[in-house]
């Protein structure tokens, strides 16, 4: 008789891994156990030949499961057992497990809840091991249903018959229910009317074109009729959003077809058991009113990813709802009953309300498909806190991230580890959003950093919490690292690609402090995890307010107007159009008042949009850059630029500029400027690109920073690079944006201390 103990590693608990298990044991008729630890799952086996049982556990796992490892030691003096059992799960100090993301509802679960014979008919807390609330629910591990927040719900005779039955699909799924015992939902006010009863009152005010608050999966959205104008007026007034474009739920994929242009990688996409918002081309008569997504040409579609949100669909009859996150203007997304009532009453009209605590706040996660490939624009429910593998062992690290789109990262073992999106950290609600997290984040893992990253700026809330962290944990300063901004969204992308470098890294954004103390953001570097050498750059202009210039584009319009063409004048009605401000603005960008340089490309994209006379002013970040997108043209030829030599090369822009201001003053459709100027910026990454292959020998280019979120921008660079013999890659899986900065910080920390 062979017997051998197995570790496995990775997303192996919650997700049905031990009942599969349990199968594959009882077909290749072995006797053991198997159990949840604090690292994975441990199975011990003993039979005649455990070889083919070793060998068939990494074939087809359950769906939600993701082996890291297969660890086997050989027993020479193995346990009798009288059967295969599956034991209590065992915490071990220190150790740590992989905890799956939440997934929507499966369609097993879907058929039973829609059937009238079963017993979940209707039920809106439906699950099982293959779906279902995971990370939002999970207060420890192992993961045990004692340690989430289901633990106040006891099973009923049938649910526990089913949770204990290995050949049941609930076998061990922990957040196991049924109308009799499990959670339930109430309309706010009207607390006897309970689950189906409760969604048909939402249902009904929905159609009557109110706004409903919405406890979800990870917090509450503020939803409402897509196609009632009148709705969606109302609740982005009340909730002071301006233009910014309120993401959309539909019930099916028919529906979406109804609204939406979608490729087979984009329906790829929304059918995925993430059901993330994806952003989706428009269709010109699509019933959706215009203040849904104004001045952009996408809509942000998800499908219903809980039982709660297709009933709510049954009951409305509605073929699509706002579903904006539940929050006030800039704080995180509201998760418990009474502070929604608190915080939310101003906003919407009810509140559909339910028991089942959130532990974790998560808010939806967003892509779009670039170049036929998925690209994560913000990383959250679905995906956090799923790994990322760095190539080998490394040091715990704590990554503070960035000031915008904040995520912070901590490294255990083999695993980066990201952050859900915790948002802007620019007020104390964010910040104890931020602290929450990474308490939670840390027990859940069993995380003790021993080194922390965070970004050059000193003043970013997360550089000062950053600092601040490593005093209270006294971490000495050897291993406290700053990482220049730019340099960790090119180290963000080679981490997920696993690159060591040396690549050309084209890193495009709005801000991020540079090494020479300017604002940087239209970068070349030649760069490898640890270090980088700034290969190219745009030239520097003057920044006229500083920060306020994001806000309002105009501001880098007047800025470029006379870099390139020595008056604002140059541009026919731009001073009558700008006003009293010209003036002002333009005296202190001459004399360098409140007026840092900056190589910026991303206030380069709101200098274009406003001499084009696309937008002056902003109402949320990038808009003017994607609605300059959303109206671009195809064009064979882009406007002028040159490029200087010197200890890097400098990008002078100054032509494009001029080129710009004239087809402008020419009366240029805008769409055609839009179209030139995305046709400038692709070359400009090829030429500089092509020269920096002949003085670093690499042609791998690794593209980060938002400005790459640009769909047409990045199409047309990878076009240009890969004729030319390039090896492009860009980020998929992580944020290009500032949402992807915490990784890159911690792969660059960990090289910087390696051996130290």
């Amino acid at each position: 008789m062979e017997s051998a103990r197995i570790q496995i590693t990775g997303i192996v608990q919650g997700v049905g891994f031990r009942p599969y298990v349990y199968g594959l044991a009882s077909r290749h008729s072995l006797k053991g156990f198997c159990l949840n630890d604090s690292e994975g799952v441990v199975i011990e086996v003993r039979g005649g030949s455990i070889g083919p049982f070793i060998e068939d556990l990494g074939k087809s796992p359950p769906p939600l499961a993701r082996i890291d490892s297969i660890k086997v030691e050989r027993l020479e003096d193995g346990a009798e057992y009288d059967d295969f059992t599956i034991r209590e799960s065992m915490a071990m100090p220190g150790k740590s497990v992989l905890v799956s993301p939440d997934m929507a509802v499966c369609p097993d679960c879907l058929k039973e809840m829609l059937d009238p014979a079963d017993r979940r008919h209707l039920y809106p807390f439906i699950n099982c091991t293959n779906c279902g609330p995971r990370y939002s629910i999970v207060l420890d591990i192992p993961y045990d249903r004692p340690k989430t927040t289901m633990s106040g719900f006891t099973m009923c005779p049938d649910c526990d018959r089913e949770y204990r039955d290995p050949g049941d699909r609930r076998f061990h799924a922990q957040p196991n229910a049924c109308p009799e015992c499990g959670p339930s939902a109430w309309f706010h006010g009207d607390e006897g009317a309970r689950n189906y009863a409760a969604i048909e009152e939402a249902g009904k005010l929905l159609k009557e074109g109110a706004v409903v608050a919405v406890k979800g999966l990870g917090g509450f959205h503020l939803a409402c009729d897509a196609m009632n104008s009148a709705a969606v007026s109302m609740l982005r007034e009340r909730k002071r959003r301006s233009g910014k474009p309120f993401a959309l739920m539909v019930p099916d994929i028919r529906a979406a077809r109804l609204i939406c242009e979608i490729s087979p990688e984009e329906e790829e996409a929304l059918l995925d058991r993430t059901r993330p918002v994806v952003l989706l081309e428009k269709k010109a008569r699509s019933g959706i009113g215009g203040t849904v997504a104004p001045g952009n040409s996408r809509f942000g579609v998800m499908l219903p990813y809980t039982p709660l949100h297709h009933l709510l669909f049954r009951a409305s009859g509605l073929n699509a709802l706002v579903m904006t996150s539940g929050n006030l203007s800039e704080e995180p997304i509201v998760i418990s009953n009474r502070e929604a009532i608190e915080k939310l009453s101003k906003l919407a009209d009810g509140f559909l309300l339910h028991d089942r605590d959130i532990y974790m706040r998560v808010d939806d996660s967003i892509t779009r498909v670039q170049s036929g490939r998925k690209a994560m624009l913000r990383r959250a429910r679905g995906f956090a806190p799923g790994p990322i593998d760095m190539g080998a062992e490394c040091e715990e690290v704590f990554a503070a991230g960035a000031l915008l789109k904040n995520t912070f990262c901590l490294t255990k073992g083999r695993s980066a580890i990201l952050s859900q999106h915790v948002g802007d950290l620019e007020n104390l609600e964010s910040l104890e959003f931020y602290r929450e997290t990474l308490r939670n984040l840390k027990n859940t893992f069993k995380a003790e950093p021993s080194i922390v990253a965070h970004d050059l700026h000193p003043d970013y809330l997360s550089t000062r919490f950053a600092l601040e962290y490593a005093k209270e944990h006294g971490i000495p300063d050897g291993r406290v690292i700053a990482v220049q901004h730019h340099h960790a969204h090119v180290a963000s992308a080679m981490a997920e690609h696993g690159l060591s470098g040396p690549v050309i890294g084209v890193a495009f954004d709005g801000a991020g402090l540079g090494a020479d103390g300017n604002v940087w953001g239209g970068e070349f570097l030649i760069a490898t995890r640890k270090d980088f050498k700034r290969g190219a750059h745009l030239r520097y202009m003057r920044l006229p307010g500083g920060d306020a210039s994001a806000k309002e584009p105009w501001r880098m319009a007047l800025s470029c107007l006379i870099d390139s063409c020595g008056s604002i004048d140059a541009l026919k009605g731009f001073a009558e159009r700008i006003g009293a401000r010209a003036a002002i603005v333009t005296e202190m960008t001459r004399k360098g008042v409140n007026s840092p340089l900056t190589s910026s490309m991303g206030r380069l994209f709101d200098a274009a949009a406003s001499i084009a006379g696309v937008r002056d002013e902003i109402t949320f970040e990038a808009e003017a850059a994607i609605e300059f997108e959303s109206i671009a043209e195809r064009v064979e030829k882009g406007y002028a630029f040159e490029i200087e030599r010197g200890s890097a090369l400098v990008i002078d822009t100054r032509p494009l500029i001029r080129g710009l201001v004239k087809d402008a003053n020419s009366g240029i459709p805008k769409g055609r400027m839009a179209g030139k100027f995305h046709a400038a910026i692709a070359e400009m990454v090829l030429r500089v690109s092509e020269m920096l292959r002949d003085e670093s020998g690499t042609k791998d280019i690794v593209m980060s920073g938002g400005v790459f979120q640009n769909g047409l921008l990045l199409e047309l660079a990878e076009e240009k690079l890969r004729a030319s013999g390039f090896r492009t890659y860009r980020q998929e899986r992580v944020p290009a944006n500032d949402g992807g900065i915490s990784l890159g910080q911690a792969a660059v920390a960990i090289e910087k201390t390696r051996g130290g």
